[in-house]
């Protein structure tokens, strides 16, 4: 890949200009003590909705606008697709996933070709309430027991990846699901990508609220489970999108 870097890291972004204006000098501060090559793309909404761009050039972020739409698949799609990263990392812009923890991330990175920041495994941790944790936890046995995943948190979208795989990948899923059919097309399709899970505190978002609409949430991942059983798991573009879920606000953290 032309001016291929070692890491790119991905922040989708919708509303999060308070939260980038204190994540990204933690992000930046953080990414120059690996001593590698990177990149940060922030992928926001199509229009801008907020000053996040003037955020990302005062930062020296790459501000990616994502396409077609609006829809969280939409913003992961977008970023993969500019990403020029041997290793591509995935967190959210809202602050719950702090970019101290992408060194601990990088550090595991040759152990495994999926490095997962896991509120589940052994030593993981999260600040969402009771319900949350109950409904997160039923919902991430099910997907691991359905789709034959080894891994506790499939939900979480603070993940390092392997760029090539990546980006080979045809991904459909419109929303949040999305980040469970990366890793179930990785692990189950020809790449045969291999996890390995890092005990991972989970902080709540620092401002804002969350885009997650819990009934529509809820039901687009039960749907979810159905719909990657049927997916084809070689590397040729599916016939059809999958059938869309009900529509929610796009973005604030997918990590159920």
């Amino acid at each position: 890949m032309p001016d291929a870097v070692e890491l790119s890291v991905v922040l989708p972004a919708y509303l999060e200009e308070e939260n980038l204006r204190l994540l990204l000098p933690r992000l930046a501060a953080t990414l120059a003590t690996l001593d590698v090559s990177w990149e940060a793309i922030v992928v926001d909404t199509v229009a801008p909705l907020d000053k996040t761009r003037d955020v990302c050039l005062a930062h020296g972020c790459v501000y990616l606008p994502r396409a077609p739409g609006n829809d969280f698949g939409d913003a992961v799609r977008s970023g993969i697709a500019a990403s020029r990263g041997r290793r591509v990392l995935f967190m959210d812009a809202d602050g719950s996933h702090p970019p101290e923890f992408i060194a601990d991330l990088w550090r595991h990175r040759d152990e495994a070709d999926v490095i997962v920041a896991s509120r589940y495994t052994a030593g993981g941790v999260t600040e969402n309430s009771l319900p949350l944790v109950l409904m997160s936890r039923l919902l991430n046995v099910s997907y691991a027991w359905v789709l034959g995943l080894p891994c506790r948190d499939v939900s979480n979208s603070f993940k390092l990846y392997p760029g090539a795989a990546l980006r080979r990948l045809h991904l459909v899923c419109r929303h949040f699901d999305i980040v469970e059919e990366i890793l179930y097309k990785l692990v189950r399709g020809p790449a045969r990508a291999r996890i390995r899970e890092i005990p991972f505190a989970f902080k709540k978002r620092l401002f804002g609220d969350t885009k997650r609409n819990l009934l529509v949430f809820v039901a687009s991942y039960a749907a979810t489970i159905v719909r990657l059983r049927r997916m084809p798991l070689d590397d040729a573009p599916p016939a059809a999108p999958a059938a869309a879920a009900p529509r929610s606000p796009s973005d604030g953290g997918p990590d159920a």
